[in-house]
């Protein structure tokens, strides 16, 4: 059985991404046309929300994608830190860049679905204040790539800065649940209570749950699609630079 770790040498990883970025591609494209399509044109309009409640369908998937990308950098990072495999660093900065726009995306929408929900396009929110935070992080993270010209310094550095910026990743993830303040709702979608059947708390009705479901399965091909790209781009940089370098010194 082969190891997770042969995928840390750059050759192998790049060629596996070359095979499977197609596919992932391909179906990334189906299953977010599909569900934005099915959510924005087949659902009907929330009894007390009206149409506004589709913005669920780029809301939510954003919004789970911007913490969960954080944390596959964290764990990314700490790969780095412990094994110094420069893959596993490269994956964790080419999904930065795609994290930050999630993340973006996350915050505009909210701001188009609390504007009439809450008569404001913001507030500051436990969760809110977090989730601008965790996009604060983004950009440090980017940026502090970009100052640092020795890459290992840099990619120690910003593995630092993953690991501080997953406090604030777990706090836009629960802190409606550590602080009952707020105007944002608490889970809705995903709750274990949910599943077992002791969950007394409103959910999302399964007429918008299915076509949301199909969209945050669309997200997350998409974010593999665009991570393994990333890699790939950022292994061919590294590989050509080295090259440029041996030059210059031959």
């Amino acid at each position: 059985m082969a190891s997770i770790w042969e995928y840390a040498n750059p050759v192998k990883f790049s060629k596996t991404a070359g095979f499977l970025l197609p596919w992932v591609t391909g179906l990334a494209a189906i299953t977010l046309v599909t569900g934005l399509v099915w959510g924005f044109f087949f659902t009907p309009g929330d009894y007390r929300q009206g149409s506004t409640v589709k913005i669920i369908y780029i809301h939510v998937p954003t919004a789970m994608m911007a913490i969960n990308i954080w944390v596959m950098m964290l764990v990314a990072s700490l790969v780095w830190l412990i094994r110094r495999h420069h893959v596993s660093v490269l994956a964790a900065k080419g999904a930065a860049t795609v994290g930050m726009v999630m993340t973006l995306a996350a915050l505009f929408t909210g701001a188009l679905w609390g504007q009439p929900m809450w008569g404001t396009w913001w507030v500051w929110d436990p969760r809110l204040t977090s989730f601008l935070i965790l996009f604060l992080f983004y950009l440090g993270y980017l940026a502090l790539w970009e100052a640092i010209d020795d890459p290992d310094t840099a990619a120690d550095l910003t593995s630092v800065l993953c690991i501080v910026g997953s406090v604030f990743a777990l706090l836009s993830r629960y802190a409606v649940n550590f602080w009952n303040q707020g105007l944002h709702q608490g889970a809705s979608v995903m709750r274990a209570g949910a599943v077992t059947g002791t969950d007394t708390e409103e959910k999302v009705s399964n007429v918008f749950f299915y076509p949301l479901f199909l969209c945050i399965i669309g997200f997350v091909l998409l974010f593999v699609a665009l991570v393994l790209l990333r890699t790939r781009t950022e292994i061919h940089k590294r590989r050509t630079s080295a090259l440029l370098a041996r030059e210059r010194l031959g």
